[in-house]
Parts: structure tokens; C-alpha cells; sequence
């Protein structure tokens, strides 16, 4: 496992604190809570990114860690916006997923470690995935816009 605390694209990739999170999520609802912080998952065809078709980036929902390029959405029929690879592969982190009878592998944010939804093996070429992920988890910025980076705190220092 790398150290790294530079992503290969530029972004920091320490990863938050305990504190930090809850402090990123207090303005979460109930729902949005359930999904991001405790692995819930949103129900099909009910997110509000599904049909968005503009150019840009989606990024996490908690820290604001770039994950997605518009240009990598693919309409998978599932009901959740799908993607077939990350923004930079050292932005997502992969996990086994033992939950409800199956395995599968889960997919959060390396930074601030938001689950983000799973990842399959049934998507369209270049890489074959299928990265599945709720709504609820991504915040879409347009073209031409950033989004705010909600990095980890130097050891030491307090947030404001």
C-alpha cells in the first residue's frame, strides 16, 4: 500500500480524521447519512444525478475529491448512475463486500472513505467495469468549475 499523499492528478489524498468527517457531515440528513457514512445504498431510479448529461466532474459528496469524469457515464440501465472507470484510480479504494448473501467489491473515497456504491466486471470496453454509484454519494460540478477540496488538517492543527 502506498503512502502517497498526492495523487497522481495533483489532489491530496490524506485521509480525513474521524473528527473531520463528522464535521464535513453534520449537515447531512438522515438518508444521506445512511448511504455515505454507513454504507446504505439509494433506492434505483431515484437519484437526482442519473440522467445528468453535462460535462464535468463528479466528485465526493463528503470532501470533495474528484472520482468521476462526465465523459466515463454510461448508460447501464440499472437504475444508478454508472461509470466505466475513476477520475484517478488512487481516488477510489476497493473493498470486499460480504453483505446480503453475496460477494462483491465496494467502492469508497480514498480520502474521506464515503461508500460510493460497487464495482462490477459487466461494463462497456475500454475497462469492462461498471462502476455503480448512489446519487446521494457524488456532487456534480459543470464544466469550467472545481470542486472545494475538504482536505486533512496538518497534524496539529485545529479547524476553525
Amino acid at each position: 500500500m502506498s503512502n502517497a499523499t498526492t495523487s497522481a492528478s495533483g489532489y491530496d489524498i490524506r485521509p480525513l480524521s474521524a473528527a473531520e468527517r463528522e464535521k464535513y457531515a453534520a449537515a447531512f440528513t438522515p438518508e444521506e447519512r445512511h448511504v455515505i457514512l454507513h454504507q446504505g445504498t439509494e433506492r434505483p431510479f431515484c437519484g437526482t444525478l442519473l440522467n445528468n448529461k453535462k460535462s464535468g466532474i463528479y466528485a465526493c459528496r463528503l470532501c470533495g475529491l474528484p472520482l468521476y469524469r462526465a465523459g466515463s457515464k454510461f448508460e447501464s440501465g440499472t437504475g444508478w448512475p454508472s461509470f466505466y472507470e475513476p477520475f484517478d484510480p488512487q481516488h477510489v479504494t476497493e473493498l470486499v463486500d460480504r453483505s446480503h448473501g453475496m460477494i462483491r467489491t465496494e467502492i469508497r473515497c480514498a480520502r474521506c472513505d464515503a461508500h460510493l456504491g460497487h464495482v462490477f466486471e459487466d461494463g462497456p470496453p475500454p475497462t469492462h467495469q461498471r462502476h455503480c454509484l448512489n446519487s446521494i454519494s457524488l456532487e456534480f460540478y459543470e464544466e469550467g468549475t472545481e470542486p472545494e477540496q475538504k482536505a486533512a488538517l496538518p497534524v496539529g492543527q485545529a479547524s476553525a
